[in-house]
């Protein structure tokens, strides 16, 4: 595929999900924008979830990316919390989808492998190697910083992921 990618890196949360967006063109990877949607803590669940959508919405029509890739959904001890990413995380994927990108997701050790060279770190290399990769990112939240990552680490592996959807939409 030839000419710069845009891709969309989303950090899905309830409260707060982060977005990056970069260009990808060859080998070099270029900042565009990132941010971070927030929902109401006070508002009922359906209400956050159309906060977090509209947001995410507002977010690829000022900016128009090609591909997006969220973080996948970690189980954690607390089913209540997990159902509620999970809830988030549909809103994530169901965005980008429904305006016809095609949508890779990353496991969080994935992400920081791509991005640090190791599958566990801190959140603290995330951010400093995202700020190396990018020097002229910015971002407002670790959220934010985190959506950058996956955006970087789609960047990386979107060669192979495009190929196996190619492969996938043959009859």
């Amino acid at each position: 595929m030839a000419g710069t990618i845009r891709i969309i890196g989303i950090d899905p949360g309830l409260r707060r999900t982060g977005w990056g967006i970069v260009d990808t063109l060859g080998n070099s990877l270029r900042f565009v924008a990132a941010g971070t949607v927030r929902s109401d803590d006070k508002a009922q669940l359906a209400a956050r979830l159309c906060q977090i959508h509209d947001g995410l919405a507002e977010v690829l029509s000022a900016h128009m990316p090609h591909e997006a890739a969220v973080e996948a959904t970690f189980v954690n001890r607390d089913a209540v919390a997990t159902l509620k990413l999970g809830q988030a995380r549909g809103i994530a994927m169901l965005v980008p989808a429904r305006a016809g990108l095609p949508v890779a997701e990353y496991a969080p050790n994935a992400v920081k492998k791509s991005v640090i060279g190791v599958g566990h770190g801190e959140k603290r290399q995330i951010h400093m190697m995202v700020k190396v990769l990018l020097p002229k990112a910015r971002f407002d939240t670790d959220d934010a910083a985190d959506a950058i990552a996956i955006a970087v680490c789609h960047a990386h592996h979107r060669q192979s992921v495009t190929a196996r959807l190619a492969l996938e939409s043959q009859p």
